[in-house]
């Protein structure tokens, strides 16, 4: 009876030992289960973020372009964007030859410069870079019998977002001299 009494209790330990243990172990295990949850959550985020990279490297754009029109360009009545028509180059086909207007394909970092030629006479030269419809920078002439031509022209680097719109707009009543060889619009894609 005794040797039976010993068994039972140390049945008893051995069940209660285990207890302990089984909990110890699931506790440990469920820790282990939200490490690696979270674990793969940033792989997942991660991964995405290389994919996104590879396709932003992937991606080139870069476009120049020229007034296809030899001659004065303007005044109009209202403010008017320039069209550039005759595109020099054009990679991730971003820029409208026919609209003059530029749309981001991918958001990043864009660099862009437009340069003009102003006649002289009796109309200013007022050109504005326009990202959406927010004036980013300018350049400007004033009208001069006695100096009859200058050039002028303007740079900016711009954060965009795919679908955003870049444009060079003439202030009503001003005029450029269309050339194919001054008066341009261009810009690429940095990162």
């Amino acid at each position: 009876m005794l040797l039976f009494c010993g068994l039972t209790l140390a049945q008893d330990v051995t069940n209660a030992v285990d207890t302990e243990d089984i909990s110890e172990r699931q506790k440990e295990f469920s820790a282990m289960r939200e490490r690696l949850g979270a674990m793969e959550t940033r792989l997942k985020d991660s991964e995405n973020q290389i994919l996104a990279l590879k396709n932003k490297v992937a991606t080139k754009v870069v476009f120049s372009a020229k007034t296809a029109t030899q001659g004065p360009i303007g005044p109009f009545n209202t403010a008017t964007t320039l069209v550039y028509g005759a595109v020099i180059t054009n990679e991730g086909n971003a820029y409208n030859r026919h609209t003059g207007i530029f749309t981001a394909p991918v958001a990043g970092t864009y660099y862009f410069t437009f340069f003009y030629h102003a006649s002289g006479g009796q109309h200013w030269a007022r050109l504005f870079l326009i990202k959406n419809s927010e004036i980013i920078v300018e350049t400007v002439d004033h009208p001069s019998m006695s100096d009859t031509a200058d050039n002028g022209g303007n740079a900016a680097f711009l954060q965009l977002q795919r679908g955003d719109q870049v444009f060079v707009r003439m202030r009503a009543n001003t005029q450029v001299w269309g050339s194919d060889t001054t008066t341009t619009f261009s810009g690429f894609l940095l990162i």
